[in-house]
């Protein structure tokens, strides 16, 4: 008879000295939507060893392994949806395993939708080797390792475990302290405590670092206080070094969770990129394997693609081309450049080497309705242009105002558009690229094969992004005035917000709990370098599931923001050069940059786009033009999975 032997070892330490956990009882189980299924229960032996033969390796969902140590002290091990040889368990494995399921994870209990729980057990292997119990090679490589301050943020917080598993005096009580909620609501065990920390990084900073200190088997830990206690784990492969990511700028997730990514210019010179990007759900470039795309993405008539990207109801993707260039303010004389591409699911170019016209000039924004109409911000000719059941043969839209390029403060440029539940649209108007110009929201529908403007509000300076929640209230993210707008369905302006680290905002994304995220690009002026980038949250309309005591828009996020600095080494692009060129003479330790959307998966994970370096100068020089920015970071189970789009 064929047996599935798993063998393991339990025990606290890694990157020093070794301490194996014997007589600890350890249950490997199958997560499910309720209740998880406890496949295999064993003790472990003197050497912390232990072994069984559970009835099944493979689920459509996840296994993971817990260890109950005594006295509240539990450890856990993401295994994935398939179970390996061997395993370890461990202080660093429980720590990714808290970061990685923190949306699944409730009362020490790991259950969600397989899905969701798949992407996230991905996730935690950016963090950690299961096998091991070592950190990961995607934590101890570039861009991470020192680049970032994750890798020693997972050591400290290690640390912060095996104080308990060593039962130094108060350890234990004093974590379930320093994690309880902000209801007051205590953590049962040491696993708990840990997601705690991980839905709430803001709290307890100090004291939870501090208690880090007190017995440090993982080494080299955190050298600083840290902002809040996120973990992010950066990304900048783009499949392919003769196409580097160079201004990513928005991000789609298709139905198998891959993220397909517009991308602004060839990394490092002013020029319009011809690509687009497609990531694995854990951030890696997809390879083409099993029926799914490979990244990079060209052809279809990419050129300089810009803040537009969906999928329709169909599983075709659609991008805006913006167009990149020395001049962008000039007035454009394009002829035969495709304004908006379409692909398969595959990457598979649909339009052809010039794109589609249909009266779009520079894309932006772009989103398919619930009838597959696809609607498009034309930014530089102040239309919102609608393809009909996708046709551009059949393009109708509505003309905002006759551009002027001399009264820049008259300019419209449509920047956005987010779709209502009843197919009405929401449009941003931007007034242009600079920090301060005119703006205004404006909500049409589509009436007889045209597109009737129900009412347009003048608010705000160099809108950008938003997004509605489920009462269809919009959120809109204003740049010039460091400030996030709140409509109600009507149009009528709620609220202005501001604080928890918000900056010059790009857009605003709703989570599942109505809580709103913020992607910060920073100051638009001479001389500013925006080192100490983030991106903030704010408490939504729900009074349910917002944070207790806070009202709508307050901050969520600390005053810094959500940050990620270097842990002391220089940020580096995926084929090793300098972040700003291999002959610059300034290097740069900000591995979160300016911002123009955070995207959140369905396992919670944010996706904070680096679209601009952070010196500003850099970016708008004569000789550079717009170099852009080099990747994704991806701040681990932060927010609630949002309610999945059919």
């Amino acid at each position: 008879m064929e047996t599935n032997l798993l063998t393991g070892i339990l025990q606290s330490g890694g990157t020093t000295n070794t301490l194996p956990l014997a007589d600890a009882l350890v249950t490997i189980y199958e997560a499910t939507e309720n209740a998880p299924l406890a496949v295999g229960t064993v003790k472990t032996d003197a050497t912390g060893r232990f072994s069984l033969n559970p009835p099944r390796t493979t689920s459509d969902s996840i296994f993971y392994a817990t260890a109950s140590v005594g006295d509240g002290v539990q450890l856990v091990t993401i295994i994935g949806s398939s179970l390996p040889a061997s395993i370890t368990i461990n202080e660093l494995t429980t720590v990714a395993a808290a970061f990685s399921m923190a949306q699944f994870a409730q009362n020490g209990v790991i259950a969600g939708n397989a899905f969701g729980l798949r992407i996230a057990a991905g996730m935690n292997d950016n963090l950690v080797s299961p096998l091991t119990g070592a950190s990961s090679e995607v934590l101890l490589s570039s861009p991470n390792e020192d680049e970032t301050n994750s890798l020693r943020s997972t050591r400290a917080l290690a640390n912060l475990l095996a104080a308990c598993v060593q039962q130094q005096a108060c350890a234990a009580a004093t974590l379930f302290v320093l994690a309880t909620l902000p209801n007051g609501a205590t953590p049962g065990d040491t696993f708990q405590a840990l997601v705690n920390i991980a839905r709430h990084p803001a709290n307890n900073v100090v004291g939870i670092y501090t208690q880090s200190k007190a017995l440090e088997m993982y080494l080299p830990s955190l050298q600083r206080v840290p902002d809040a206690w996120t973990i992010a784990v950066k990304v900048n492969n783009s499949g392919s070094d003769e196409m580097l990511f160079g201004g990513p700028a928005n991000i789609v997730f298709d139905h198998n969770g891959y993220a397909w990514v517009t991308n602004n210019v060839v990394q490092g010179t002013p020029d319009s990129a011809r690509c687009i990007m497609v990531l694995k759900p854990n951030g890696q470039p997809a390879d083409g394997a099993n029926g799914t795309p490979k990244s990079p993405i060209t052809g279809g008539g990419l050129l300089g693609t810009g803040f537009g990207i969906d999928i329709d109801t169909r599983g075709t993707i659609w991008v805006g081309n913006f167009g990149w260039g020395n001049n962008p303010d000039d007035i454009p004389s394009y002829t035969g450049n495709g304004s908006v591409s379409q692909f398969d699911a595959l990457g598979q170019p649909i339009s052809g080497d010039n794109g589609y016209q249909g009266g779009v000039l520079r894309a932006q924004g772009i989103v398919s309705d619930q009838d597959n109409n696809i609607w498009i911000a034309s930014y530089d000719n102040n239309f919102v242009v609608i393809f009909p059941d996708g046709d551009p043969a059949r393009s109708f839209g509505y003309f905002e105002n006759e551009r002027s390029y001399t009264l820049k403060d008259e300019q419209i440029c449509p920047f956005d558009i987010a779709i209502a539940q009843d197919g009405s649209g929401w449009v941003t108007n931007s007034g242009g690229l600079r920090a301060n110009s005119k703006s205004s929201v404006c909500k049409y529908v589509i009436e007889s094969g045209s597109l009737r403007q129900q009412f347009k509000v003048d608010i705000g300076h160099s809108l950008k992004g938003l997004s509605l929640d489920s009462q269809g209230n919009a959120w809109v993210a204003s740049g010039g005035d460091d400030a996030v707008y709140l409509f109600n369905p009507e149009g009528e302006v709620l609220g202005k917000f501001s604080g928890g680290g918000i900056s010059c905002p790009w857009s605003a994304t709703v989570d599942g709990d109505d809580n709103v995220w913020v992607a910060n690009f920073g100051p638009m002026t001479f001389g500013n370098d925006y080192i100490n980038a983030a991106i903030s949250k704010l408490a939504g309309t729900n009074p349910v599931t917002r944070p207790p005591g806070l009202k709508t828009g307050n901050p969520i996020s600390p005053q810094t923001g959500y940050t990620l600095h270097s842990a002391g080494r220089p940020v580096l692009l995926h084929n090793g050069d300098p972040l700003y060129g291999p002959d610059a003479t300034t290097e740069s330790y900000s591995p979160l940059m300016r911002q123009t959307n955070c995207v959140i998966d369905q396992a919670g994970n944010v996706w904070a786009i680096n679209n601009w370096k952070p010196n500003f100068d850099a970016d708008v020089s004569p000789e550079t033009g717009n170099p852009g920015g080099d990747g994704i970071v991806i701040f681990v189970g932060l927010a609630k999975p949002p309610i999945k789009k059919l």
